[in-house]
């Protein structure tokens, strides 16, 4: 509420000389002076009404409001019937935060004047600190019948209609105040405000700056201004408006939280952390600006920092449920789904229309192999948020799980009517549809992955993407852009774009170049961040099935199409010759930073059954071991090889010199796929889109068997089938 105004002039002046003079000194400003005159005249007449009056209002103006309330009572004991000394109480009296007792003085007030517009405004206002807006409402509405030119009134209505939901009246309320007042920068704050709530945010912007204008020094309206520049996605400009902010406020905090937000959302994550501690510096551990730090190291993927400061703001605040929502966000990214799920569901008791807690937690539930559920949490977050499109677009993935794949094409189809923009939809869709077999659509959405939030970005050359045209007389880079199995599964592309007439320059991992001699198209092969030699086009290797039209009946599988080189070959063909056939290459465990690592991977001690198979020797194809198997390694027969794999020239030899490779979904098991040696292929049952879906062979890898989860994710069934399998394996017949 704005400081309220007591108007000093004087009604009756009972001691002439004096107090007519002082009034005149306190009407321009002179306290001091007025304030010796006041006190003067009430040395001759101490129960003078407007000398204990004015110098009560005198008071007030200075800040001694316990004094201004001890005049104005003794002034009105003297004139019970005076509305302006009831009014001027009733100010003094809100100023204290005694809003019923100013509130009872403002009636007094109109009781004796019902028209006195002023006590009826600064009633409202005492109505609005008492949480009775709707009561404002109408001492307002009642103080501008009186006064039609009242702007003050009509910003203070405003306010109170905001605060009651009826936003587009505070609008209209807001503006009446503006057209009688062009100048008065608090509406103009106001009606920013309003705007920004009705989503109009371009409108907010230009009233914000009007009222920066009007009242540059004004560090709330600079924050507000900065707010809505983040709302339009324009945080650079927000910075700016933020630290404008900061400056003309040093002891705020939330100019720092939201700067702090504002610079992580343009990576420039260093110094939004630095903005969140400087904050902290002012307020010790504040909820919001712990909250703040954490997602910004949530952000940079320190999960685990980001976790203890989601901790410390929970133990500030508990009943802070977007840290609750967060932190299971950061479980989730370490891995520990089901405490996720707990701090989701402390969440939504805290806030049960808390639509991305239900989102979120369906994320969890998926990442858990419970799609079913995760479709029910998606729905009810659809239900609180109608517009949320990154629900539609997990609830497409949690149908196309449940192979309800119309339903799921039309969830992304609605999120991208909602945000025809959004990569994450287009791409998502795109898997389904790669997923089915459907290539000719699920090649051009899955372009779509260079436009996804934190994902790779697309390389800067100036050379144009190869689409598939002629080549002669020119040279392509082609660049691995995923990971190692992407890398194998689609090298077999090599010879088809040696075809079209070029040269090729293969930018690969280093530890895949070994790889690659053999294949004579290629003229020179580079690592990512060596100086490139010329070229005149380039296609990333994920690319080039769109380039090609590849459709599910015209894959390319010429096996083998990688094969080690030959030193080798001998080299680990001498090191095996003592291991006994059949030999079997084993690999149970992935990448733990894989966001699907914890549904591929498998805990050795699961694959006793197996390795229980009499007659077989098992060769470990890992190479790195997870600390919890360590005791299934000391008990269970299986060969290591360790450190002896130097890169996957050295695996592919070894796969070279076995019977069979089984494998979860690895780089290793595109390996064995790509040289055309048997393998059986570990599938979960939230899978990749590549094995596509039902199949028991891969027209990617025609000497592969997928052996696929039930929908209940359960692996020991699985681990059953493979090792009755290979209990009657022949490896003679193997790759027939």
């Amino acid at each position: 509420m704005a400081k309220p105004h007591i108007d000093p002039s004087p009604g009756t002046v009972g001691i002439v000389g004096t107090l007519r003079k002082a009034v005149a000194l306190h009407q321009i400003g002179r306290l001091d002076e007025a304030e010796r005159l006041y006190r003067e005249a009430l040395n001759f007449e101490p129960d003078n009404f407007d000398a204990l009056h004015f110098c009560g209002v005198l008071m007030h103006q200075r800040g001694h409001y316990a004094e201004a309330l001890g005049l104005i009572g003794r002034a009105l004991k003297t004139n019970e019937r005076s509305a302006q000394a009831h009014s001027s109480y009733g100010i003094v009296l809100a100023l204290l935060e005694k809003h019923e007792d100013a509130v009872a003085s403002y009636d007094r007030a109109l009781t004796i004047k019902p028209d006195f517009a002023e006590a009826l405004n600064n009633r409202g206002n005492s109505l609005r600190a008492l949480k009775r807006p709707q009561e404002a409402v109408l001492s307002f509405e009642r103080a501008v019948a009186v006064r039609p030119d009242y702007a003050e009134a009509f910003n203070n209505r405003g306010n109170a209609l905001f605060e009651i939901g009826r936003i587009e009246e505070a609008l209209t309320s807001y503006d009446r105040a503006l057209a009688l007042h062009p100048l008065f920068a608090d509406a103009w704050i106001n009606r920013a405000n309003t705007l920004r709530t009705l989503g109009r945010n371009e409108e907010a912007l230009r009233a914000f700056d009007r009222a920066i204008e009007l009242k540059p020094d004004h560090p709330e309206s600079h924050l507000a201004r900065g707010n809505v520049l983040l709302d339009l996605n324009r945080p650079a400009e927000a910075v700016e408006s933020y630290e404008r902010a900061v400056a003309l406020n040093r002891q705020a905090i939330e100019p720092l939280v939201n700067r702090g937000r504002a610079l992580c959302a343009l990576k420039r994550f260093d110094e939004s952390i630095s903005s969140y501690e400087q904050a902290l510096t002012i307020r010790q551990n504040d909820a919001v600006c712990l909250f703040g730090r954490a997602n910004t190291k949530y952000a940079m993927r320190s999960y685990t920092a980001a976790l203890a400061d989601y901790d410390r703001a929970i133990s500030v605040r508990p009943e802070f449920a977007e840290a609750h929502g967060n932190r299971g966000n950061a479980l989730r990214e370490l891995g520990r789904h089901r405490e996720a799920l707990e701090a989701f569901d402390r969440a939504l008791a805290l806030k049960p229309d808390y639509d991305e807690a239900y989102n979120n937690r369906g994320n969890a539930l998926i990442e858990l192999n419970c799609p079913a559920e995760a479709l029910a949490d998606y729905d009810r977050a659809i239900a609180i948020t109608p517009e949320n499109n990154y629900a539609w677009v997990n609830r497409g993935n949690a149908l196309g799980y449940l192979n309800r794949t119309e339903e799921a094409i039309a969830s992304f189809q609605r999120a991208i009517e909602l945000d025809p923009q959004l990569a994450e939809a287009h791409w998502n869709k795109a898997l389904l549809f790669l997923s089915t077999g459907d290539f000719t659509r699920g090649w051009v959405g899955y372009e779509w992955r260079w436009r996804r939030e934190g994902e790779a970005m697309p390389r800067d050359f100036v050379q144009p993407q190869w689409r598939g045209e002629d080549l002669t007389g020119r040279t392509i880079l082609l660049h691995a852009e995923q990971g190692f199995g992407d890398s194998i599964q689609f090298i077999r592309y090599l010879p088809m774009v040696a075809e079209r007439g070029g040269k090729i320059v293969l930018e690969l991992p280093d530890s895949l170049t070994p790889l690659i001699d053999n294949i004579d198209a290629v003229i020179s092969i580079c690592r990512r961040g060596d100086t490139l030699p010329h070229f005149d086009v380039h296609c990333p290797l994920l690319s080039l099935p769109l380039a090609f039209g590849t459709t599910l009946e015209t894959i390319p599988a010429p096996i083998p199409y990688l094969r080690p080189p030959a030193e080798r070959t001998q080299s680990w063909r001498a090191r095996l010759a003592g291991v006994r056939k059949p030999r079997v290459g084993l690999v149970w465990s992935g990448k733990p930073t894989h966001k699907n690592d914890h549904n591929r991977s498998i805990a050795l001690n699961r694959l006793e059954p197996l390795l229980s198979v009499p007659g077989v020797e098992f060769v470990s194809l890992q190479c790195e071991y997870r600390d919890s198997d360590g005791p299934a390694l000391a008990r269970l027969p299986l060969i290591r090889l360790d450190d002896a794999l130097r890169d996957f020239a050295d695996t592919a030899a070894v796969i070279g010199d076995l019977d069979l490779v089984i494998s979860v979904d690895t780089a290793v098991a595109h390996l064995a796929g790509a040289m055309g040696r048997p393998l059986w292929l570990l599938l979960s049952h939230i899978r990749d889109w590549r094995w596509l879906r039902g199949r028991l062979d891969s027209p990617w890898y025609p000497t592969a068997r997928l052996f696929r989860q039930s929908p209940d994710g359960n692996w020991d069934e699985v681990i059953s089938r493979v090792a009755n399998e290979l209990s009657v394996f022949d490896s003679s017949t193997a790759t027939k």
